[in-house]
């Protein structure tokens, strides 16, 4: 009894975790090489949806978009999944409707105009 007790006990804080997309994410590598850091959490004026914002580019993406909102506004939607979200998409600088899958330390980002979508695959670094 006393191990199950243990085990339940060590296994709390992680699946406390399964389901916050939280944290820094690597957005996918675009065809010149260049892609972003992208640190996730609650927006700062309503804890209950989720925003990120560009910490920094790698392989010659524009330093300029540092400290820039680049997903606000997501709403949970069932487990691991937020919706009804606005992405901003550094390279046609447009913004667009947006989901997020969360699939272990897969973050699947979409953003849509009507029914026509195009996502990456971002893979979170801590």
């Amino acid at each position: 009894m006393k191990r199950v007790l243990a085990a339940a006990l060590i296994a709390l804080p992680l699946a406390a975790q399964a389901g916050d997309p939280s944290g820094l994410w690597q957005t996918a590598v675009n065809d010149e090489g260049k892609y972003l850091h992208v640190q996730i959490g609650a927006c700062a004026g309503d804890a209950s949806q989720i925003c990120g914002t560009i910490v920094q580019g790698f392989g010659g993406a524009s330093q300029d978009n540092n400290g820039k909102a680049i997903i606000w506004g997501m709403q949970a939607s069932g487990e691991n999944y937020w919706r009804r979200g606005t992405i901003w998409a550094p390279d046609d600088d447009k913004t667009y409707n947006s989901n997020m899958t969360l699939n272990g330390n897969s973050l699947q980002v979409e953003g849509c105009v009507l029914v026509f979508c195009r996502g990456q695959t971002w893979t979170r670094v801590n």
